[in-house]
């Protein structure tokens, strides 16, 4: 409770601090959020319709929704030129702040980024997806929503672990090697004759709240973020920061 409630004290310390990071960060959200929902529901609607787009529409849920996890702030988007993330750890070495909080901090600005950029993307989705709209009831949608954050929960939990042990270019490096092996994935069931989109939509139309798909990605995105942080503070108090 106490490593919780100094992670909360640091984030909010950080958004009092500069207002500006917190309107920079709403306002790219709602532009990017916006332009890939549009995206992402004329492909779904192709999808769902059966005309066009299966493929693609698993590509696109397979490499977006790990990026809902991710505040994007302009220090988060220099990481690569001016490796911010390691000079924040060590920064906070220098205060000093324990690695645990340093791990929880980071999941709550992950909460965050999935609480808002999820609401705009699969809102968005929603509102201009006509197919997805008379496909699933609001109920539903919200099941088939929770379905792929649960997903996202999964990947952030390896992406937290990266960003916080190597360097700015080796995690982008990392980044795109993930989000290769996960649009691998995506074409490999779509090789065998499946469809992700599809699949989640039915079992979300079919189980509604019960859905055993829901719980089961949410409960495996919990376990994942949780392993890999405590593999994360194990590294981390020998990680060199120079």
């Amino acid at each position: 409770m106490t490593t919780l409630k100094n992670a909360w004290v640091i984030v909010r310390s950080d958004f009092r601090g500069d207002r500006l990071k917190l309107l920079w960060a709403l306002l790219f959200a709602i532009v990017f959020m916006g332009y890939m929902s549009a995206l992402s529901g004329m492909i779904f609607d192709d999808a769902i319709g059966r005309v066009d787009g299966e493929l693609l529409s698993d590509l696109l849920l397979a490499t977006i929704i790990p990026m809902l996890g991710i505040t994007f702030s302009r220090r988060n988007m220099k990481y690569l030129a001016d490796d911010s993330y390691t000079r924040m750890l060590a920064y906070m070495r220098t205060l000093p702040v324990p690695a645990a909080v340093i791990l929880c901090k980071r999941k709550l600005q992950m909460l965050f980024a999935f609480a808002l950029n999820g609401t705009l993307y699969f809102g968005l989705i929603y509102a201009l997806s006509a197919n997805m709209r008379s496909e699933l009831p609001v109920t539903a949608y919200l099941v088939f929503a929770l379905t792929w954050t649960g997903y996202g929960l999964v990947i952030s939990g390896l992406y937290i672990f990266i960003e916080l042990m190597v360097s700015g270019k080796a995690y982008f490096l990392c980044m795109i090697t993930v989000m290769f092996l996960s649009m691998g994935a995506a074409g490999l069931v779509n090789l065998a004759g499946g469809n992700l989109l599809l699949a989640s939509v039915a079992f979300s139309k079919e189980w509604g709240l019960l859905s055993p798909l829901m719980w089961g990605m949410l409960l495996l995105g919990a376990v994942s973020v949780q392993l890999f942080s405590k593999w994360t503070i194990h590294r981390l108090k020998s990680r060199n920061l120079v």
